[in-house]
């Protein structure tokens, strides 16, 4: 027979921004109880390019990708592509993607992630810090890289709208990029975010979080939670030999996350992103920071002893396994850039919440503050949990008024 337990802040979902939440709450004199089934951290938090990127102020959703959506999502070969038996169960979230990339929208959604990425970087550098990560933080920037001259002249307007929105970058010719990067085939320029930070291997900065975590006196319940309902002595949640009410709830579990909102009163267009990375192996990096080659659509990351290529999406939800397409691609990809390269050692694919505005749920629930949002990061779920938990914490305390919280409150839709 499972025994109840209580607690005073129950925080589903083990991830980055789950354990970055427990964290901030346990220093702050909160008692927390963690929720999650595995190992903390090693899901999507593990598996992503690893950079902190400020300059990730464009959601998903604009004018630009609107007119090419149909290539975009029934090519296979495209960096953003759909699972094609998953279409139907996809259709409510991509008419509202439609919405949201359209000219108004796009730029309301670009302005709420630039005043919620306007701290990252020193947010971060804070967070590692305090978990005795400093090690693992490479200060050296990020890179956009334009194969063509029409790339680069196309980059300006984008780099000018990001500029406009607080972004730092300079814009490369071919010449100071080559400088700066040796070992990448000649290309016609590039963009420059100096103010991003890289983490050199998400895996141990997962495993120092999560020791952290502990330390703090937060308790992992390795479980979870299936069930969640209000009542008068709190919120009450349920799953395997899981019995525990607490007093408020943070519901961080992820792509994992919309039943449990459906359940705390919230209807939310929550879908799945399923990212994939490959990996090889080698003593020297190949790069001296994260470079995007924008055509191919994803990261090349000089990570501690290996060489990593992350970012490639297939919208197809939690069920279905790798896709043995997307891995050849993004592999095919890669030896465009690196010809030379032995088969990779590894590759993985995980699992990304994805919104239709890219913006994340973070907030109270509509049917009560006792049940708390943090979920639906997408491609920025690392870059922004330090952000994520301070704005949790807020809440938490009583302080609603944020102004930051308007657009990403569960209700929005």
């Amino acid at each position: 027979m499972t025994e109840r337990q209580r607690a005073e802040i129950a925080v589903i979902g083990g991830g980055v921004v789950g354990m970055t939440i427990a964290l901030r709450l346990a220093r702050a004199g909160r008692e927390v109880v963690l929720i999650e089934p595995g190992v903390p951290g090693m899901g999507a938090s593990f598996g992503n390019a690893g950079t902190i990127a400020d300059y990730a102020v464009m959601p998903v959703g604009t004018p630009s990708v609107l007119r090419s959506l149909p290539s975009l999502l029934f090519d296979r070969n495209s960096p953003l592509a759909i699972r094609r038996a998953a279409i139907l169960s996809l259709a409510p979230w991509l008419l509202r993607f439609l919405r949201e990339s359209l000219p108004d929208r796009a730029r309301a959604n670009a302005a709420a992630l630039a005043n919620l990425l306007a701290d990252t970087t020193p947010l971060w550098l804070e967070l590692a810090a305090e978990v005795g990560a400093t090690d693992l933080l490479r200060r050296s920037g990020a890179l956009y890289v334009y194969d063509s001259t029409q790339a680069v002249q196309d980059a300006r307007a984008d780099m000018a709208a990001r500029r406009a929105l607080g972004v730092a970058v300079e814009l490369l010719d071919a010449a100071t990029l080559a400088t700066m990067e040796p070992r990448l085939p000649p290309a016609a320029g590039g963009a420059f975010f100096p103010q991003a930070v890289f983490l050199s291997d998400p895996g141990q900065m997962m495993a120092r979080l999560a020791a952290a975590v502990a330390a703090a006196g937060v308790v992992h319940l390795q479980t979870r939670a299936d069930r969640l309902e209000r009542g008068p002595r709190g919120v009450r949640l349920t799953g395997p030999g899981l019995d525990l009410t607490a007093t408020r709830v943070v519901i961080a579990a992820g792509a994992r996350s919309r039943d449990l909102a459906r359940q705390a009163g919230d209807r939310v267009p929550l879908d799945t992103e399923r990212g994939y990375h490959l990996e090889w192996d080698m003593a020297e990096p190949l790069l001296g920071r994260p470079c995007c080659p924008t055509r191919l659509g994803f990261y090349l990351c000089p990570m501690a002893g290996r060489l990593r290529a992350a970012g490639t999406v297939e919208l197809g939800g939690l069920t279905a396994p790798p896709s043995p397409h997307r891995l050849a691609r993004l592999e095919q990809g890669v030896r465009s850039v690196f010809p030379d390269l032995p088969p990779p050692d590894r590759s993985w694919m995980g699992f990304r919440p994805s919104m239709p505005d890219s913006l994340p749920v973070i907030g109270p629930s509509q049917a009560g503050a006792e049940v708390i949002h943090a979920y639906g990061h997408g491609h920025i779920g690392v870059t922004l949990a330090p952000a994520t938990a301070r704005l949790v914490e807020a809440v938490i305390a009583g302080n609603h008024a944020d102004p930051g919280l308007s657009p990403l409150c569960p209700g929005r839709f």
